[in-house]
This record gives C-alpha cells, sequence and structure tokens, in this order.
C-alpha cells in the first residue's frame, strides 16, 4: 500500500498582509500531480487544513477542490483529521457527502468513520469504532487498519487530565492518557493488516518554528513519544512546521511540515511530503519528496548600511521570494528610499531599520517643552523605527487623538450641564 502524508495546509493564512491563496493553489496542483503521478492509494492529511476556526470561502472552495482531486472521483481514500487551527464541525461538515467516495473527515479523538461511508467496489469500511478503522482499498492486496487521533485537547477529550497545578503532573497526566488511547487502539492491528496512526500532537523533543501557535500555554499538552504504538507501520503526525522524524518513537513517525514556509524562521530549510510503501511483516520504506510550490523566504541582513541593500536589489538577489531586509544605519530611513528598495524588489515585504544608539539623538524633558503633539509622535515614530513615519500613519494618530479630545470635552460639557 502506498500512503502520502501531508498536514499544515493553514489554507487562507497570510504572510504580513501578503494574501498567500495563489501559492497554496500551486501547492494543491502539485501534490495531486505528485499523487498521481506516485500511484498513492491513501492519502493522510494530518491536521491544520485551515488557518482560523472561521475560515473564508476561499479557503474552503481550494479545500474542497483539493480533497476531490486527491480522491479521483473514488478510486483513491483521503482521511483529514482536524488540527487545533480547524473548527472540528465545520471541517466535517460535508462528511454525508464526503464519506459515499471514501474521503473520510474526522473533527474529535473518538469519531466514528462508519456513519456515512459507502461500501464502495473501490474503497469499503471493513471495519470501524470511535478512533480506528479499517479501510480496503481496490487494487491494494491488504487492507488497512488505521488509528486517527485528531488534535485531543482536553475538552474535546471530554474529561479532566489532571486536577494537579504542576506543570509537570499535567504534562505527564496528558501524555499517559495520550498513551493509554493509543495503546488500547493498537490493540486493533494484526499481523495481516497495514497498520497506520495519524495525529495532530506536540511530541516532546520536536523542533519548532516561529510560525507555529502553541497548543497550550506552557507546553502542558506535549506527549512522550515512547507512547506512540510500537506496531505501527508509519505513524503521520502534524503540527510542526518542520518537516522531521521523530526521535524516541517505537514506530516510524514524522511530521510532514507546513508545504509553505509561513515564518522567516523557516527561511532555511525545504519543504517535504513524504511516501509511505508498507507491506505486512515487511520494513516500511519511506521516501522525501521535496516540494517548491511556494515562494521562498529569505532574510537580508545589509550592516553596511543601504546601499548594501540597494546593491543587492540592482543585482537582482533573490528575486521571486519573500525578503525580510534588516538594515544597520547611522540615520533615519526616509520613505521615499523605502519606496525605491520596493520598486526594485517587490518581494521586500520588511524593512527593519537598525538606528545604531550612537545615532539616536537622546530627548528629555527639556526639549519636548512647547512642542505639538505630532511634532512629538513623528519624534518617537522616529526613534522607535529608524525611518520616518508615512503621512497616512500619521492621519490615523490625528484623527485618534482628536476623538480623545472631542469625546473628553463632551464629558466636561456635560458635567457643567
Amino acid at each position: 500500500m502506498r500512503i502520502l502524508h501531508t498536514s499544515d495546509w493553514h489554507l487562507g493564512r497570510s504572510l504580513e498582509s501578503i494574501n498567500r491563496i495563489d501559492e497554496q493553489i500551486k501547492f494543491v496542483d502539485d501534490l495531486c500531480d505528485i499523487a498521481e503521478q506516485a500511484k498513492i492509494d491513501l492519502v493522510l492529511i494530518a491536521g491544520d487544513v485551515y488557518d482560523t476556526y472561521n475560515p473564508s470561502a476561499a479557503a474552503e472552495e481550494l479545500f474542497y477542490d483539493a480533497v476531490d482531486r486527491l480522491n479521483e472521483r473514488g478510486k483513491r481514500a483521503v482521511i483529514v483529521i482536524a488540527g487545533n487551527h480547524d473548527n472540528p464541525e465545520r471541517l466535517c461538515a460535508a462528511s454525508p457527502l464526503a464519506w459515499k467516495h471514501g474521503i473520510i473527515l474526522l473533527g474529535y479523538p473518538a469519531s466514528h468513520a462508519g456513519a456515512y461511508i459507502g461500501r464502495g467496489d473501490s474503497i469499503r469500511v471493513v471495519d470501524s469504532a470511535p478512533g480506528w478503522l479499517e479501510l480496503g482499498i481496490r487494487g491494494c492486496d491488504h487492507t488497512a487498519v488505521v488509528i486517527t487521533l485528531p488534535y485531543p485537547s482536553e475538552a474535546r477529550l471530554e474529561q479532566l487530565i489532571s486536577k494537579a497545578s504542576d506543570e509537570r503532573e499535567l504534562q505527564r497526566a496528558y501524555s499517559d492518557r495520550i498513551g493509554e488511547i493509543l495503546a488500547q487502539l493498537s490493540g486493533k492491528y494484526r499481523e495481516d493488516t497495514v497498520n497506520l496512526a495519524v495525529s495532530h500532537i506536540f511530541l516532546k523533543g520536536g523542533k519548532e518554528t516561529e510560525s507555529e501557535r502553541t497548543l497550550q500555554v506552557g507546553g502542558a499538552l506535549t506527549v512522550d513519544p515512547s507512547v506512540l504504538p510500537a506496531k505501527a507501520h508509519f505513524m503521520a503526525l502534524g503540527h510542526l512546521h518542520r518537516p522531521q522524524p521523530v526521535k524516541g518513537a517505537p514506530c516510524p513517525a514524522y511530521y510532514s511540515g507546513s508545504p509553505l514556509a509561513y515564518s522567516f524562521s523557516e527561511a532555511d530549510y525545504s519543504k517535504v511530503l513524504y511516501i509511505v510503501d508498507a507491506l505486512p511483516g515487511k520494513e516500511t520504506e519511506i521516501e522525501t519528496v521535496c516540494i517548491d510550490s511556494g515562494r521562498p523566504l529569505r532574510r537580508w541582513t545589509a550592516r553596511n548600511g543601504i546601499q548594501e541593500a540597494v546593491k543587492w536589489c540592482e543585482e537582482g538577489r533573490d528575486m521571486g521570494a519573500w525578503i525580510d531586509l534588516e538594515i544597520y544605519t547611522d540615520r533615519v530611513l526616509t520613505m521615499e528610499e523605502q519606496k525605491a528598495l520596493r520598486s526594485m524588489n517587490p518581494g521586500i515585504i520588511n524593512i527593519r531599520p537598525i538606528v545604531r544608539k550612537e545615532a539616536v539623538e537622546a530627548y528629555t524633558c527639556i526639549n519636548r517643552e512647547n512642542r505639538k503633539v505630532d511634532e512629538l509622535f513623528r519624534d518617537y515614530y522616529r526613534y522607535k523605527t529608524g525611518t520616518e513615519i508615512s503621512d497616512e500613519l500619521m492621519g490615523i494618530f490625528l484623527d485618534v487623538v482628536n476623538q480623545e479630545q472631542d469625546a473628553g470635552m463632551a464629558i466636561e460639557d456635560g458635567e457643567e450641564a
């Protein structure tokens, strides 16, 4: 059986103010091509399909188009679980239609895959119960037993993990509970089946990036890799955006990572998918497939001032990438200079001047006296950012100041009345 593992699409997510739906469309096109060319039997999508609980219409349309094309009119099975960013009910709203074609959408840890699924000739559920299913796919000599564990928050597990307030106790209790669930469900594994697991959890020791939003403040919802099912041929994981195998796991367990780089902390490593060949009684073969659907992210540090950044732009450096530019400077950068840089390379998203401390004027109570509020704010903005404030932002600031003054005057008039 050939399995394709992907996760953390975060459809609808932007980079700063940049809409990236076109890049995500390109990823879906590439993913569908890979599934077709590699003759994939089963696609596992390990959570965080969307970036928010209330995704845009464009994001939902792209998701439905993606799973429909991956399913190939009922010939290829697709299993999708909810991540911490997904609304379980919303993700599964199309289940009565999707499951009849072998597209299985699961929102909660105890979701039951046998409610709507049709028993067609190409894809059929042989057996199922909350948290697992046995799947038969035409062309495969063996069925697959799949443990499904969508993002298991305390609320979604519908139970109190521990009343203890100590973080270590909470973490241990949560990890133990996940281990109990996986151990119980893995009892369905057999010697004659392809044994798989898919979940959206944070395993201890995983390498994070700046683009993940923590599952819980304090890290209490962290799972020890040792509790993963030892008899699984492969475990497909979601949440971490850096692709990586799980160290210390008793079975082959991998985070596929996000298909696009969603923060500049992800600028220096490749994005991948995993293709898994699994057969009962045989060692699992795992192929890493590099993808380049999204525009790359690059960090520039111009330590020799703005002229160094201008030179890079003139050379055409990193054209087609999104760029975070840091400039060391002895003076404030003007709006005209920033616009000029962006016109030379439209991919520059951030320009962050680092004004050397010796070049910054120190303001005191004396030299602030008798100055207008807009002058003071302009100086403050220049001091904090190293750039001149735009007319638009200054206008917004003055509007807020005027509104506050008007409100104060209205209160005073009311008190006099």
